[in-house]
């Protein structure tokens, strides 16, 4: 890794240094690589929209198609250039609406939680401290899985940290806050919480695009054991280059709501945003291949923890 991570650094830190105009031009080639050449998971993609929106035609199926790959491919240029933008560009392309509520929160010794999803550019949250004036110095955190490829790993722990996100992985987080609580300092952190649990961690299912669907709940424990004020954080893409975030305030009581709340109402609200622009999801991941029926052909939960059945149960 001392060898290779100067190289990947450098080369991608250089074409961040690209101006935005030139890195869409390179997103509309890559387009027509990804999309219409290579074909990159376009049978994942078009099954997860035909099953989502069964009252949709093919044509507009195939629209929403080509505009996510469209916003796939300027996904990825928008993350390089996290690698060199400064926090005045930044502020030209990432606004912010009812951060005051958050640190109204703050005001009271309360720290938050913003629950999100795989919508519109998600990476953009690891500057959201620049949206906070009246508390510069607030732990704006991020919690992520490790990359298995060490090089990419600390690449990406220099986008995200490039403009003031403080990065911690997931296996640590609940030690992390405990020590910012302890110190009294006022932190925000993200919980990105539509990824597919493994089949041990399926605790909870729910309706959402149209499916049921295996959910994650360790986010929502955490918030309650932390008496978070819990904030969904809804995205934005006006046009090409503009990112527009609203916290939306869930709850600031979470252990008076009744297990699971908060989890149902982040996939109520992220299924809204979805609904308002469908390109902006991310559609490529395969997120129904776990199925209910599979889980419990093979599973049974005692004492709330998943086990898989003896061969001899049906």
């Amino acid at each position: 890794m001392n060898i290779l991570y100067p190289i990947i650094y450098g080369f991608f830190y250089l074409f961040s240094l690209l101006p935005f105009r030139i890195l869409y031009g390179i997103s509309d080639c890559l387009y027509l690589l990804i999309y219409h050449i290579v074909g990159y998971r376009k049978r994942v993609v078009r099954n997860n929209l035909t099953s989502s929106f069964p009252e949709k035609d093919i044509k507009e199926i195939k629209r929403i198609e080509r505009g996510f790959y469209h916003f796939l491919c300027d996904y990825f240029m928008e993350t390089i250039k996290l690698l060199s933008i400064t926090p005045e560009k930044m502020r030209q392309h990432l606004k912010f609406r009812n951060v005051e509520e958050v640190e109204k929160c703050f005001d009271d010794g309360q720290t938050c939680a913003g629950i999100l999803g795989h919508y519109c550019n998600w990476e953009y949250l690891s500057a959201t401290g620049l949206g906070f004036k009246r508390y510069p110095d607030a732990i704006m955190g991020l919690i992520y899985h490790p990359l298995y490829n060490k090089a990419f790993d600390r690449l990406f722990l220099n986008l995200r940290q490039h403009l003031g996100g403080v990065c911690v992985p997931k296996k640590d987080i609940l030690r992390y806050l405990l020590t910012y609580r302890r110190e009294k300092k006022m932190s925000y952190f993200g919980y990105i919480s539509d990824q597919t649990p493994k089949w041990n961690n399926i605790h909870l299912w729910l309706p959402f695009l149209n499916h049921d669907t295996p959910v994650f709940t360790n986010g929502e424990k955490i918030m309650r054991k932390m008496n978070n004020a819990v904030f969904y954080v809804d995205m934005e893409r006006p046009r090409r280059g503009l990112y527009i975030v609203t916290m939306k305030l869930i709850t600031r009581t979470p252990n008076e709501l009744e297990e699971n709340a908060i989890t149902r109402r982040f996939f109520e609200m992220l299924e809204e945003s979805i609904h308002r622009d469908p390109r902006y999801y991310l559609w490529s991941h395969n997120r129904w291949k776990r199925t209910h029926e599979e889980f419990d052909r093979r599973f049974e939960v005692i004492n709330g923890k998943v086990i898989p059945k003896t061969k001899n149960q049906p």
